[in-house]
């Protein structure tokens, strides 16, 4: 009888806080999600660099859908469902994880504005979280916060916020710097996964030893101490995060609820019809390799015959997708079958790097023009269909908020046609061109009734030769060359491109 009347009396007590909940939701969610919403900000300015768009992804975990929803099916749930399972994550957790109408507008945004977002984050979860739970676990702060990154960076290592915020866990400059992470104009440690993942766990902890609370310390880490602070002097005291919300400025009164609900969406997200799209990279065994020299990511990415999207993926610790010859800023991530490539070839790829400086500089003094179309000392790009500024910049080895700069842009949207002036430095253009003009100039080798064949001319290499002919690699050539010095081709020479058949 007595526990009759225990669930009576909860039930009772859910009712009525549900339709509180039920009369002030929709006005509240209407002035919550604006399309200027912080939160929703950052999401969308996430899916507008193409970094997702670039990974791959694919649906491979629909068999998860065990609830037999329609691919299109948005689930609704009532409030005593909610407060059902926000008891079942409380018992697992020290964070104080509230059910109201704040927390319900962004479980909505999550679960239903942006829920293909939403799923792309729960296929890198496999990626991320191993890595972010390590570092929790190693310094001892709850296992939750690693949904953390999901509202600051949406999971891209590359992210940077309008007030310069960087990385994962988006590291401002100053405090970056106090917590170790180092930041150049070529390398910027914010990116760093493991790096900035232990700086924001020594951060997170200290945070919690000022306020002894998970959610002003939470809070304090969107918008600094100084500001957590001066919201509990303006509440007279109070130092729960919902007293002094309303004293915080607009973004961090969004963010502990958006950090609650993502704690939910994420646990709860078959339920709500959202299944992980894994991305394709995501499956690649990778292993670090020194450099030993300067190098390029469009180098790496031609000779190894790698997406520049694979590399920047697989190592977001470098700007400008240049690796810089310095101390702490010379290791490549690679897929583990490219390794033993890199090895292999280190001394011709910086070769053909030097070849390439060298020509780009000869061709420069000569004041030869490079075959786009140019206007002073700009190039003249035409938008195509599918462009967007990050892939535009990443061509001509330039930032996209150099290319907003000298084109007076506002925003990142373009439209096919429109035309983009880019002050790219000589030598990439250069580079980006000659690729463009081998790809056009790709041609059938000659046969002798054996092999299929290429005849040595003034300037060739190994690489300019693989380049020439479609389905052929350096490694390739060398393995049927091998009685030939490939660093010193002799005119004449008949070097073997591929066997018949």
């Amino acid at each position: 009888m007595k526990f009759y009347l225990t669930c009576l009396l909860f039930s009772v007590t859910v009712f009525a806080v549900a339709q509180e909940n039920t009369v002030s939701r929709k006005d509240s969610i209407k002035a919550l999600f604006q399309d200027d919403d912080p939160v929703l900000a950052i999401i969308d300015s996430m899916m507008a660099t193409g970094y997702f768009e670039s990974l791959g992804f694919n649906d491979k975990k629909a068999e998860l859908n065990t609830y037999g929803y329609a691919a299109d099916s948005v689930p609704t749930f009532d409030s005593l469902t909610y407060y059902q399972r926000f008891q079942e994550l409380n018992a697992r957790t020290p964070f104080s994880l509230v059910y109201n109408h704040y927390v319900d507008g962004y479980i909505n945004l999550y679960a239903k504005r942006r829920k293909k977002t939403t799923a792309k984050m729960l296929g890198l979860a496999p990626v991320y979280f191993p890595i972010f739970e390590e570092n929790l676990d190693k310094y001892g702060i709850p296992l939750e916060l690693k949904y953390l990154p999901i509202v600051e960076s949406a999971l891209n290592p590359k992210a940077k916020s309008r007030v310069g915020a960087t990385g994962l866990w988006q590291f401002m400059y100053k405090t970056g710097k106090m917590y170790g992470l180092e930041t150049s104009s070529y390398h910027d440690e914010r990116s760093d996964v493991y790096k900035s993942t232990d700086a924001a766990c020594r951060y997170l902890k200290d945070l919690y030893k000022m306020y002894n609370d998970w959610d002003l310390a939470l809070a304090a880490y969107n918008c600094g101490p100084g500001n957590v602070n001066k919201a509990i002097r303006r509440a007279e005291g109070k130092t729960s995060y919902w007293e002094i919300r309303n004293f915080l400025p607009r973004e961090t009164r969004g963010y502990v609820p958006a950090f609650i609900a993502v704690n939910y969406v994420m646990s709860y997200a078959s339920e709500h019809n959202i299944f992980p799209k894994q991305p394709d990279i995501s499956c690649f065994k990778k292993d670090t390799v020194a450099v030993n020299d300067h190098v390029s990511f469009t180098q790496l990415s031609e000779f190894l015959d790698i997406p520049v999207e694979y590399l920047e993926y697989l190592n977001p610790t470098y700007n400008q997708n240049f690796i810089p010859n310095f101390k702490g800023a010379n290791t490549l991530c690679l897929p583990t079958e490219k390794i033993g490539d890199f090895l292999a070839n280190e001394k011709l790829i910086y070769q053909m790097k030097t070849e390439q400086d060298r020509k780009d500089s000869i061709a420069a003094a000569q004041n030869k023009p490079v075959n786009v179309e140019t206007r002073g000392d700009a190039i003249v790009y035409t938008v195509k269909s599918g462009d967007v500024l990050g892939k535009i910049a990443q061509r001509y080895h330039c930032r996209v908020s150099q290319i907003k700069d000298w084109n007076n842009l506002y925003s990142d949207r373009l439209r096919i046609g429109q035309k983009l002036y880019i002050y790219a430095k000589s030598s990439y253009a250069v580079q980006n061109q000659k690729k463009a003009e081998v790809d056009a100039q790709k041609t059938q080798p000659k046969y002798d009734g054996e092999y299929y064949y290429h005849v040595v001319k003034e300037g060739d290499n190994l690489w300019d030769i693989a380049n020439m002919y479609d389905g052929v690699t350096v490694e390739q050539i060398q393995k049927l060359n091998q009685d030939i010095d490939s660093k010193n081709l002799k005119l004449g020479t008949k070097i073997r491109i591929k066997p018949k058949g």
